[in-house]
């Protein structure tokens, strides 16, 4: 088995084909979407393929060390970047092939006039010891 981020962005990625912003969507519209989810992640903790998930707010901060005695250094957040990460779900599968089957599925989960999104999912595979990406 080998284990997948699937990352999911708020921009940053291609736009999707049914791009209307989720913060457009009516309280309806984003019940359906999450609901798909949810039921996504039910389907595959029953094949043993879900490891984890989560939702992420847009707003967020950089830290970084700046030396010995000296408190951390933060910045932002940064509304404007390109690239805002919505959430992420860790799946464990047999092969590439089923993630990217897998990333295509969760990509069709329903956004604006309850059609699906066809939204871009970043897939990207968790660097082990033996991991060999050839994809």
């Amino acid at each position: 088995m080998a284990k997948y981020l699937l990352l999911k962005h708020y921009r940053g990625a291609p736009a999707p084909a049914n791009d209307v912003p989720m913060d457009q969507w009516t309280p309806e519209e984003i019940s359906a979407h999450m609901q798909y989810m949810r039921d996504f992640a039910d389907r595959l903790e029953e094949t043993g393929e879900f490891v984890d998930s989560q939702a992420l707010a847009p707003e967020g901060t950089f830290v970084r060390y700046d030396g010995e005695g000296r408190p951390p250094v933060t910045d932002g957040p940064f509304a404007e970047t390109k690239d805002l990460i919505a959430g992420w779900m860790v799946i464990d599968v047999d092969s590439f092939e089923r993630a990217v089957e897998l990333a295509g599925e969760l990509s069709a989960a329903p956004g604006a006039g309850g059609k699906p999104i066809h939204e871009w999912l970043e897939l990207r595979p968790f660097l082990g010891v033996h991991t060999t990406v050839t994809e």
